[in-house]
C-alpha cells in the first residue's frame, strides 16, 4: 500500500536529499536482562513490523513527490560488534526499510529507525510491544489509517491563518554567541556528547519544558544575544495517533528577548503565552506557511526536544533511550528525557562552533538551581548579563549566489517553453510569466521537488534546491541551466 508523506516528513526527506548523515538516526539501546531467547526476540521483532508497517517501508519517488512503499525485504535480527556500528549504519530509503534490530554482544539490544517513521514517543511505544511480544502477548489490537491524510487537510485548513501569524515573527536566525564561539550551522554535522542529570525545579502556572525553555533563553541571552531563538520539537500527536509509531512532530521556532530586569517567572509566563499560541499551529510545517524559507537540518542554531519518560522500568531491561546516534542537526541539540528518578540531559553539538560545551552545561545547572530557589529573582541576579551584545551575523552556510539579470534568458529560448510548461503542470496554472517568482505563485518545496523531478525526467537536466530557491522564477532556472 502506498502511503503520502505528511508535511512534515516531506521536509525531513529534502534534508536528507542534502545531506543529513545519521542526523535522522533514531536509535534505542536495551540491556537485556537475564538468558536472551534469541529465538523469541527475532519473533518480537517481526511482530513489531507487522504491527507498525511504517517501519517496513522504504521510499519510491513518483515524479518528485515521495510516497511510502513496504519495503523488498523486511527486518530481521541482525548482529554487530558495537553499538556504535549499529547505529551509524547508513539507511538506504529507497529500498529500506527503515529500521533495524541489531544485537550487540549477544545480551544488547539496539534498535535504530529513521525519523522519516519515527519520533520519542514511539521509542516507548516500541519498547512496550517488544516486551510483551517477547514474553508472549499480544498487544491491544490497532485501528490503522491514513494518518498521513488526516494531518495534511487539518494544515491545509490552518494554513491561512499559520502564514498570518508567522508574517509578524519569523526571520532568518542571527548566530548565537556563546562562551569561546559561535553557533552559526543549521545544516548536519558530525558531533561530540555531553550527558548529564538537569534539576528541572517545579514551578507554579509552568510545565517542566517551560521552565527548561525559559532557562535556556535567559542563559543565552546572558551571553550577549539580545534577541534568543530556539527551535523547539513538539509533539503533534492526535488521541488517534497516540498508539501508532511515526513521525508525529514538527519543528518550530521560539523568539525572545530577555530583560534583566525581569524576574524569571515573569518571563517564563511570558514565553508561555508565546509558546500557547504557537501550539495553535503546531502541525503547520514553517515551510508551508512562511514562502521561500529555504531547506534547512534545523531552523536555529540551537534547538531543544523534551519528553516524559515512562514510569516503570521496561521488563526487557534497562533503555537507554538518549543513546547517541553520533550527529547534530544545527550546531546544538539539547534533548530532555524527564523519567521517575529526574531529568537527564544530552547535549548534541558540533565541537567546531562550541568549544566550551561544558562551560554551557554548567552555568544551565547553576541557573536552574537558582530558580528553584527562588523563580521572583530578576534574571540580572540570576546570571551575569554583563556580556557584551553580540553582533548579528549570517548564518554559516549561505546559499549560491543568483544568477546576474544579464544572463537571463529571452522569451524566445525555447528552453523556456519547456520549463513554463512544467511549471503550469505542476502548479495547475496557465500563463506563468517569464519572471513570477514560484513563492508569489503558491509554490513550496514539495512543488519544487516535482518541478526539479520532471525536468530531469522530460528534459534530461538537473538543478539543485539552493539553485532553484536563489533563482525561483521560470528565466531564473533555465539561466542556471545554460550556464
Amino acid at each position: 500500500m502506498k502511503r503520502q508523506l505528511s508535511f512534515s516528513q516531506h521536509g525531513m526527506w529534502i534534508a536528507a536529499r542534502m545531506g543529513a548523515a545519521t542526523a535522522y538516526h533514531m536509535p534505542v539501546v536495551i540491556a537485556l536482562d537475564g538468558d536472551v531467547d534469541h529465538g523469541a526476540l527475532a519473533k518480537a521483532c517481526h511482530a513489531v513490523v507487522e504491527r507498525h508497517p511504517l517501519l517496513g517501508c522504504a521510499l519510491s519517488d513518483e515524479d518528485g513527490d515521495p510516497v511510502l512503499v513496504p519495503a523488498p525485504r523486511l527486518p530481521a535480527l541482525e548482529e554487530a560488534g558495537t553499538v556504535a556500528e549499529a547505529v551509524t549504519r547508513p539507511f538506504d530509503l529507497h529500498t529500506g526499510p527503515l529500521v533495524r534490530f541489531v544485537l550487540v554482544g549477544g545480551t544488547t539490544l539496539v534498535v535504530v529507525a529513521h525519523h522519516l517513521v519515527f519520533d520519542g514517543a514511539s521509542k516507548d511505544l516500541l519498547v512496550a510491544d517488544l516486551a510483551t511480544y517477547y514474553e508472549g502477548g499480544i498487544p491491544a489490537e490497532l485501528e490503522h489509517a491514513d494518518h498521513a491524510a488526516a494531518q495534511r487537510e487539518r494544515v491545509a485548513e490552518l494554513l491561512p491563518q499559520a502564514a498570518d501569524f508567522w508574517a509578524g515573527r519569523w526571520h532568518e536566525p542571527a548566530a548565537t554567541a556563546v562562551p569561546g564561539g559561535s553557533l552559526r550551522s543549521r545544516g548536519a554535522a558530525d558531533a561530540d556528547v555531553l550527558e548529564m542529570p538537569l534539576p528541572l525545579p517545579r514551578l507554579d502556572g509552568l510545565t517542566s519544558f517551560e521552565v527548561l525553555v525559559a532557562a535556556v533563553h535567559v542563559l543565552l541571552a546572558s551571553y550577549g544575544n539580545a534577541e534568543v531563538v530556539t527551535a523547539l520539537d513538539l509533539a503533534t500527536r492526535t488521541e488517534a495517533e497516540a498508539p501508532h509509531i511515526g513521525a508525529y512532530v514538527n519543528e518550530l521556532p521560539l523568539f525572545s528577548r530577555p530583560s534583566a530586569q525581569q524576574p524569571f517567572a515573569d518571563f517564563a509566563a511570558g514565553l508561555r503565552a508565546e509558546l500557547r499560541e504557537t501550539y495553535r499551529y503546531r502541525e503547520v510545517p514553517l515551510a508551508r506557511a512562511v514562502p521561500g524559507l529555504r531547506p534547512h537540518a534545523a531552523l536555529a542554531p540551537v534547538s531543544i526536544s523534551y519528553r516524559r519518560l515512562p514510569d516503570t522500568r521496561s521488563p526487557l531491561g534497562d533503555v537507554q533511550w538518549l543513546a547517541f546516534n553520533h550527529s547534530v542537526r544545527g550546531a546544538l541539540q539539547l534533548q530532555i528525557a524527564h523519567g521517575p528518578s529526574g531529568a537527564v540531559a544530552s547535549l548534541r553539538y558540533d565541537p567546531l562552533e562550541l568549544p566550551a560545551a561544558g562551560r554551557l552545561v554548567d552555568d544551565l545547572t547553576r541557573l536552574l538551581t537558582a530558580v528553584g530557589r527562588d523563580p521572583r529573582q530578576r534574571l540580572a541576579d540570576l546570571v551575569d548579563f554583563t556580556a557584551p551584545v553580540a553582533e548579528p551575523e549570517e548564518p554559516a552556510d549561505e546559499a549560491p549566489a543568483a544568477v546576474p539579470a544579464d544572463e537571463a534568458p529571452a522569451a524566445g529560448d525555447p528552453l523556456v517553453a519547456q520549463v513554463r510548461e512544467i511549471w503550469e503542470q505542476v502548479l495547475g496554472m496557465e500563463s506563468i510569466g517569464l519572471h513570477d517568482d514560484i513563492f508569489d505563485l503558491g509554490g513550496h518545496s514539495l512543488t519544487i521537488t516535482q518541478i526539479i523531478a520532471r525536468m530531469q525526467q522530460q528534459l534530461g537536466v538537473e538543478i539543485g534546491l539552493d539553485d532553484f530557491f536563489d533563482n525561483s522564477t521560470v528565466a531564473g532556472v533555465v539561466a542556471v541551466i545554460r550556464r
